[in-house]
């Protein structure tokens, strides 16, 4: 089979300068393209110049993660499509087992490597892990992390194990996949769009699975960093509407407890006096109802649901029951 490694960019260049080279020693097998989401540093003069082996691809606009790689993707001819950080270092051999599960397995469309944490290396990486779920509300959780404990890795996920969401910081996807559900919701335009995807892919019938036997290394946050308020406003408005266009089962049931969820998220937030991190929940649920209209109408075309969900609150095994790892969820 045939595979492109594909990065992301936008006003990355240091980034670029750090990891690239490393994707290009230990992806021999693969065409290597970079995506530049209409950058104003000098990325683009920076890639012709040092990396001449690499297709660079040029948008014409910022489209974000979403819109970016669906614009670049219609240009690439690939049976597999890896969607890569600009921030993530691979490391030799990490193509191989992956290419060799999608061999095996027909009915898998999705396969995410083993993420560890690029500054702390036997740490598990927060954006992935080793595979991601959610809740009965949609809140994510990884084999690995859930919210903000982190385990060390200590061989406790090596396995070819199913998954719900595989990381958008590197994700192999099949492209005839991709394509035929239309790539990714571009109207998410960053964050939570990979869960999005795994779930339409899901109710197609295919598979999601973790390769431990591939390792990447991620730095995470280093296009947008956790305390910016912009990514909190995506998360909260993005996670929603996965539960719109997806969840099986009663919207109002599910829903209720979760906007009762978010708007104490958005209390914390002010009593800690994160101010602008309160009110992108209130914008975040502004915008999400002014698209509700669109989100039930992607509802009815969606033909079969999965039942999506193993725990119906990590919240509360968390937070009460005081289940900090994986394994004993």
């Amino acid at each position: 089979m045939k595979i492109a490694v594909v990065i992301l960019n936008w006003n990355g260049r240091p980034l670029l300068q750090q990891f690239v080279p490393t994707v290009i020693a230990h992806s021999k097998a693969a065409d290597i393209y970079i995506v530049d989401n209409a950058s104003t540093d000098d990325s683009v003069s920076f890639v012709q110049q040092q990396f001449p082996e690499v297709t660079l691809i040029q948008n014409n606009k910022n489209y974000g993660y979403a819109g970016g790689y669906n614009m670049a993707l219609k240009q690439i001819k690939a049976d597999v499509f890896c969607l890569i950080n600009s921030d993530v270092e691979v490391t030799q051999g990490w193509l191989d087992p992956v290419m060799t599960l999608f061999d095996s397995e027909p009915g898998t469309a999705v396969v995410q490597p083993k993420i560890r944490d690029y500054n702390n290396k036997t740490y598990f990486e927060y954006a992935g892990a080793a595979g991601g779920f959610i809740d009965q509300l949609g809140y994510p959780y990884c084999r690995g992390r859930i919210f903000n404990t982190i385990e060390e890795d200590l061989g406790q996920y090596d396995d070819h194990a199913s998954i719900f969401w595989a990381s958008g910081a590197c994700l192999f996807i099949r492209s005839a996949n991709f394509h035929s559900l239309g790539g990714f919701d571009e109207s998410f335009f960053a964050h939570m769009e990979e869960i999005d995807l795994c779930w339409r892919i899901q109710n197609t019938g295919f598979k999601v699975k973790f390769c431990s036997d591939s390792l990447v290394y991620h730095v995470g946050g280093a296009t947008l960093d956790h305390q910016n308020p912009k990514k909190t406003y995506l998360n909260f408005r993005n996670s929603l509407s996965t539960l719109v266009k997806n969840a099986k089962g009663n919207l109002i049931v599910i829903l209720l407890p979760r906007l009762l969820m978010d708007g104490l998220a958005g209390l914390k937030f002010l009593l800690t006096l994160k101010l602008r991190h309160c009110m992108a929940v209130i914008y975040a649920h502004l915008s999400f109802y002014g698209r509700l209209n669109t989100l039930l109408k992607h509802r009815k075309s969606s033909k079969n649901r999965i039942v999506y969900f193993k725990i119906r609150s990590i919240v509360i095994r968390y937070f009460v029951n005081r289940k900090k790892r994986y394994k004993s969820l």
